[in-house]
């Protein structure tokens, strides 16, 4: 390449060069200017905002000042107006206490004034008291001389008149109580009883001592009998029970007083009956057998009543004895049912008296539990009764109506009285119990030599079964206030017997009789 065309290409580049730093340090500065430009711009709006912002800001802060005095100020004449309530209230409030302190002192006054006459008062009647002794002695004295009595003759001769008169105002009493307790006490008790008989009408049959055994043919008795009568000694030895073979055709009598006994005996016959050998061996095992077969039998009894009357946490050994009441009668009537009745009648008598029915009917259901072992144990049924409920965790309620039913003690609960009444109704019913000839007249003897006991007392009479006592007196030792007293002895020495189902009556009877001839 020629120099020159070097020289030329050099000197076109350092041209281009210095005209391209020219443009370019003129578009600088115009960017610079436009950049200032710009950003005085953005300060002089800047200013501007700040100075509007800072004219609002002191706006809201002289608002906000205004509103904090004006709140100020409301508090602060809020403040003052309950402070001159209070001053207010203050001020009544001592003029209150001045006023009452006024009321205490003039009471003071008055209180002094009162005790200084009450002093005097004392001297005064002191006074009077020592001038009345005195009279009194000087009066006695000379009602002593006059009378000729002793203070302890007319002492005496006082309280003997007072007597008389107490006695008459007493009978007066003891009528017009009478009187108002019938209204009252027999009406509400009439409708107890009857509510409770109505609510339970249960059924009731006689028990006997005896069960009969149907025999196939009369050939069957001396196979009974046995040789010399070996099997029939065998059979009562083993069951405890009388074996009665007599003429009656195709039918055995079993006697026994033990109703479990005989139940027993009369199953174990009709099983060696069927089956045809009967001697002593054959006896044995059945008879064991059967005792077992009747154990269950008197617990499944006892479970089916308790279950009935909805009591699940009785003893066990209470569960069997009630079984045992089933084959256990007491003149004649069936203890199992009697108990049933009893406790039915006792729940509804509770319900009518607002106590506890359930309550109620287990003490009726357990009151005479100590019947089936008191012929196995010393003493009467209810003493034995309490013991085994009392052993076996019963309550004291049922304990108490067990051995007080009878009202041979006071009754500690009135479930015990509520049982004694239902056990009465469930013996008095007729045709629930029967009696035998000999204890029926002795009843009635006992009776007439009660009344007959009394002074003054000329003849009584026991009618209508032994439902009332019909007593004549004399009418020269026995007023009329006298007979109701009488009437009254007679009737409480009565019930301390308690041998008898129900009421019985007594009947007092007074007259005067005058006679006289003509002739």
């Amino acid at each position: 390449m020629e120099p020159i065309t070097i020289i030329v290409g050099v000197v076109g580049l350092g041209g281009g060069a210095a005209i391209g730093a020219a443009v370019y340090r003129s578009i600088t500065k115009g960017k610079e200017r436009n950049a200032q430009a710009e950003a005085e711009a953005l300060i002089s709006g800047a200013k501007a905002e700040a100075t509007k912002l800072k004219m609002e800001s002191e706006l809201r802060v002289k608002e906000e000042g205004m509103r904090i005095r004006e709140e100020s100020k409301k508090a602060v004449d809020d403040g003052m107006r309950e402070v001159k309530e209070y001053e207010r209230r203050i001020s009544k409030r001592e003029d209150v206490v001045d006023r009452k302190a006024e009321q205490i002192e003039r009471r003071e006054k008055q209180i002094e004034t009162k005790e200084r006459g009450v002093a005097d008062l004392e001297q005064k009647i002191s006074a009077r008291q020592a001038e009345v002794d005195g009279v009194l002695k000087e009066q006695k004295e000379v009602l002593q001389r006059l009378s000729g009595l002793s203070k302890d003759e007319a002492t005496k001769m006082i309280l003997e008149k007072l007597r008389g008169e107490l006695k008459d105002e007493m009978a007066a009493m003891v009528i017009r109580a009478k009187d108002e307790a019938k209204e009252t006490a027999e009406r509400e008790a009439r409708d107890i009883i009857s509510i409770a008989v109505q609510r339970f009408a249960g059924g009731h049959t006689a028990d006997t001592t005896v069960s009969t055994v149907d025999l196939p043919t009369d050939d069957m008795k001396g196979r009974i009998i046995g040789r010399e009568g070996r099997n029939i000694r065998a059979f009562e030895k083993a069951t405890g029970v009388d074996v009665i073979v007599d003429d009656t055709p195709g039918v055995v009598v079993i006697s026994g007083f033990d109703g479990v006994r005989r139940e027993m005996a009369r199953r174990s016959l009709e099983k060696l009956v069927a089956d045809g050998r009967i001697h002593p061996a054959r006896i044995e095992e059945v008879i064991e057998a059967t005792k077992k077969e009747m154990e269950e039998v008197v617990m499944n009894t006892g479970k089916q009543l308790c279950f009935e009357l909805g009591f699940s946490d009785i003893h066990p050994k209470i569960v069997m004895l009630l079984g045992r009441l089933k084959y256990r009668t007491s003149y004649g009537q069936n203890n199992y049912q009697h108990v049933t009745e009893v406790a039915y009648l006792s729940q509804a008598m509770a319900a009518e008296l607002g106590l506890d029915p359930t309550l109620a009917r287990r003490c009726g259901l357990l009151h005479d539990i100590g019947k089936a072992v008191d012929h196995e144990l010393e003493g009467g049924h209810p003493a034995i009764g309490a013991d085994l409920l009392k052993r076996f965790g019963e309550r004291p309620e049922v304990v108490d109506a067990a051995g007080k039913h009878h009202e041979e003690m006071n009754a500690a609960w009135p479930y015990t009285v509520v049982a004694s009444a239902a056990d009465a109704i469930s013996a008095a019913r007729p045709g629930a119990r029967r009696e035998t000839l000999e204890k029926y007249i002795k009843r009635l003897e006992r009776l007439e030599s009660i009344a007959s006991g009394f002074q003054g007392v000329e003849a009584s009479y026991a009618i209508q079964a032994g439902r009332e006592v019909r007593v004549i007196c004399n009418s020269a030792k026995i007023d009329d206030k006298a007979a109701v007293l009488l009437a009254r002895d007679i009737a409480k020495e009565i019930e301390k017997e308690r041998n008898y189902p129900g009421e019985i009556k007594v009947c007092v009877l007074r007259e005067t009789r005058a006679v006289e001839f003509a002739r």
